[in-house]
């Protein structure tokens, strides 16, 4: 079995002495993991940051052997933002997002587009708020459409409308800019709150179900906003 194609870098982690199992999001044929040789050499090593895209080449004898690859750099995308924590954990908690919850093997192109959207999201001054929209994307994509003004209560608040959903006897705020999608002004707290939001979401429909542990990523990243 061989192919090539574009892809970028979720994961990766030692096996052997010089090698790696990585795993890629693919743009033809989804999430896919193999071997690659030689992944300490300085040059290739290089390349194998998390989040870069590269282009490989995968060769396996069968479907039901893990076959390796042999790969190219595209574009090095994460190591702009080495000196960014807020990005770099934004980033981090990203490629686990897709990592986590998309299909090995399913082919869905609009999921690498997404991965590469969010590269060109990255630099826009409203970024996160971009980024929030980006979230409910990707739950959109993998068949968890959270309708947020569907299930969001309304009530006042010194004559301010607030917004909420009820679970569990808990009030989660729903911030105004997710309700309001012309709001401008977006502070720290509506991020915090947009990203509580869709974890507990995520947690209810689709980690808790299938005993996928909530990433620790995403609790680093959700902190940089309290």
């Amino acid at each position: 079995m061989n192919w090539s194609d574009k892809s970028f870098l979720l994961s990766k982690y030692k096996y052997q002495e010089n090698s790696v199992i990585a795993n890629f999001y693919t743009m033809n044929y989804g999430k896919r993991s193999g071997i690659i040789y030689g992944a300490t050499s300085k040059k290739i090593k290089n390349y194998l940051q998390n989040g870069n895209e590269l282009f490989i080449e995968y060769n396996s004898k069968n479907e039901n052997t893990l076959g390796y690859f042999k790969i190219e750099i595209i574009q090095a995308t994460t190591p702009k933002y080495f000196t960014d924590k807020k990005k770099l954990n934004c980033i981090v908690n990203m490629l686990d997002l897709i990592r986590l919850l998309t299909v090995d093997n399913q082919e869905n192109i609009e999921i690498y587009n997404l991965i590469k959207n969010f590269y060109l999201i990255i630099e826009h001054k409203d970024f996160y708020k971009k980024y929030i929209f980006w979230e409910l994307e990707l739950l959109k994509l993998i068949g968890f459409d959270l309708k947020i003004k569907d299930y969001c209560k309304k009530e006042k608040v010194n004559n301010k409308d607030n917004y909420y959903i009820s679970k569990n006897n808990i009030k989660l705020i729903v911030p105004d800019f997710l309700i309001n999608l012309k709001k401008d002004e977006i502070t720290d707290k509506d991020i915090y709150y947009s990203l509580l939001l869709i974890s507990e979401y995520m947690k209810t429909n689709i980690l808790i179900p299938n005993n996928i542990p909530f990433p620790i990523s995403r609790e680093v990243f959700i902190n940089e906003f309290k």
